[in-house]
């Protein structure tokens, strides 16, 4: 394919540790390798937070018609789908396979029996969120599960490290500082996220963008090592080494479909906290 036939497909940052594959791809050349091109239009900011998810900056630049496609968790990619202005769907579950982690630095918390009642800090409608209500209704009544929004994992992480929070739920790289730093676990789940995408792209795009990245979770089971330096944001970069990252709270593997039998589980247990899209059936929210 020449360079003059490939359509730009634009992509709204997510935190690094779940746009690795994208990254490595784009690194190593593997989206042209599959006949694409693919870019970043902002860097990620580890900083900036909204309540309102539509005001997020990966939101904010897909509705906005500036990216054409992002990543988040799986809950999440169904409730923007839903209710995006813009309109999009939900291609597969992504390639980063994550733990949420609660952490906290409390001794007098040991257990998630112990969390009733304590708020716990997560960005509001994203995997912190969702996965602290799936792995806490398991041990606490659901009216003793208190979550706090508090925003971005960076933030979350320094109101936790202050004392400000009691307990946060994290993925990496801050899990591995965390316990550098002297907290320890309380829980932990991993899930599968979503990629998001625009319907006006078309197959053979979407085909190409899920091979490269698989090709690049490839890449980076088989030396993680290697390419952990891309996990560190600015704001922590003094505080913890590549090598410092644990290799158990975060695997690769390749993007999966999200099929009809696993959206409507999902979607049941999403209405069950009042979460579930209001409108959207699974050809409304979901391409394959």
């Amino acid at each position: 394919m020449s360079d003059a036939t490939i359509e730009v497909i634009r992509l709204a940052p997510n935190v690094p540790v779940f746009d690795l594959p994208i990254i490595v791809a784009l690194e190593r050349g593997l989206f042209r390798a599959h006949g694409i091109e693919v870019e970043f239009v902002a860097r990620h900011d580890p900083v900036t937070s909204n309540q309102d998810a539509f005001k997020r900056q990966k939101e904010s630049l897909y509705e906005s018609g500036r990216a054409d496609a992002y990543n988040l968790c799986e809950w999440a990619g169904l409730d923007r789908s839903d209710r995006s202005g813009r309109g999009s769907r939900v291609h597969a579950l992504r390639p980063a396979v994550a733990a949420q982690v609660i952490l906290t630095f409390d001794l007098d918390i040991q257990e998630p029996r112990d969390l009733a009642g304590v708020p716990v800090g997560i960005n509001e409608f994203t995997g912190s969120h969702y996965t602290a209500l799936q792995f806490l209704e398991g041990t606490l009544p659901r009216e003793d599960i208190v979550l706090q929004h508090v925003g971005e994992p960076f933030l979350r992480y320094q109101q936790l490290k202050a004392g400000t929070l009691r307990a946060a739920s994290l993925m990496e790289p801050y899990v591995s500082l965390a316990l550098k730093e002297g907290a320890h676990i309380i829980s932990a789940n991993f899930y599968r996220g979503a990629e998001v995408i625009s319907p006006d792209l078309t197959p053979a795009q979407r085909q190409g963008y899920l091979a490269a990245v698989n090709a690049a979770a490839d890449l980076i089971r088989a030396d993680f090592g290697s390419f952990k330096h891309h996990l560190i944001v600015d704001q922590i970069r003094d505080r913890i080494a590549p090598h410092e990252i644990a290799d158990h709270f975060v695997h690769y593997a390749h993007a999966k479909p999200l099929d009809p039998k696993r959206f409507a589980y999902t979607t049941e247990w999403m209405r069950s906290w009042n979460l579930a899209p209001e409108h959207g059936a699974f050809d409304e929210l979901v391409v394959i």
